[in-house]
């Protein structure tokens, strides 16, 4: 079975999968989407719901395959692969960042945004992920001193993710300097998967 995403602004593709893999009890159903956002998106789906996900780019467009009601044999090294078989274990705290500026005085605003990065460094009291959206997304991109505190962070086991909506939109996909393009899945699947959610 194979259905075309191509074209598909999210949730869509996620919405035509899960429509379709309610129509077998067994099988595999090939997904094509034309963005990576979408690509994350069905296998995250495919996990979360106990499934296997394949996903590989061909040309300028992605295909997941998701495997519903057996499991894989041995896949092919061009894939990467993705279980429902997670380790259940929670993680501990997923950061979202909303702005390039803590507070209503801009200026102040990111004088104190470099500081909570900066503390947050020195003392180790780092979160499992950071996701950054709106207008943080300044913060992995144009903003070189906090990029490179995050850099370091990540280096600390820190995961990093920018929105890819709003990099597209402020037109800063080719600027991001640190972690990787994200999606809102992220942030969903987060409720569940994080023992604490903050939002800054």
């Amino acid at each position: 079975m194979q259905i075309d995403a191509r074209g598909k602004a999210c949730p869509l593709p996620v919405l035509m999968t899960e429509e379709e893999l309610k129509k077998i009890t067994e099988g595999i159903l090939e997904v094509l989407v034309d963005n990576e956002e979408s690509a994350l998106n069905v296998s995250g789906y495919a996990a979360q719901n106990g499934m296997f996900a394949e996903t590989r780019k061909e040309g300028k467009d992605w295909k997941v395959k998701v495997v519903k009601g057996y499991s894989c044999g041995m896949q092919s090294p061009e894939f990467k692969v993705q279980s429902g078989e997670a380790e259940e274990k929670k993680k501990t705290l997923l950061l979202i960042i909303g702005t390039d500026s803590l507070g209503k005085d801009e200026d102040l605003g990111k004088t104190l945004m470099k500081a909570f990065f900066e503390t947050m460094k020195v003392y180790k009291q780092l979160p499992h992920t950071i996701f950054f959206l709106n207008t943080g997304v300044n913060l992995t991109t144009i903003d070189t001193e906090i990029a490179a505190l995050l850099k370091a962070m990540e280096e600390m086991g820190v995961e990093l993710y920018s929105c890819g909506t709003c990099l597209t939109k402020y037109d800063l996909e080719s600027k991001l300097k640190v972690g990787h393009r994200g999606t809102m899945n992220i942030v969903v699947e987060g409720m569940q998967d994080f023992d604490k959610v903050v939002w800054v």
